[in-house]
């Protein structure tokens, strides 16, 4: 099992996720965050002055596959996210090696 971890563009998640819609996923989960890579920051304009935004918005994209379509998936993310622009986003892969269960119902 291997965990798959692909930080995008916020605009491209959408996309991302629709592309994975019919892979072989285990578990899938999505959170909002903020970042910075080799583009570090960025000058912005506003009310004609400006500002620098030293963290980005970006989305994650976690998801749990199988070792034998870990390959597939990170290439359809690939496919998808990028743009060739600095900034485009980044993909982790990390072996999975123990995962747990748990519901609050009562047994």
């Amino acid at each position: 099992m291997r965990e798959v971890i692909a930080i995008v563009k916020p605009y491209l998640a959408e996309k991302v996720l629709d592309a994975l819609k019919h892979a072989p996923l285990e578990a899938c989960s999505v959170r909002e965050v903020k970042g910075f890579g080799r583009q570090k920051s960025y000058l912005d304009e506003y009310r004609d002055s400006e500002y620098s935004l030293a963290y980005l918005p970006k989305v994650e994209i976690v998801l749990w596959v199988e070792d034998v379509r870990a390959e597939e998936v990170i290439r359809t993310i690939v496919d998808v996210a990028r743009t060739g622009r600095i900034g485009d986003g980044k993909v982790f892969v990390l072996p999975a090696e123990a995962a747990g269960e748990w519901s609050t119902g009562s047994e």
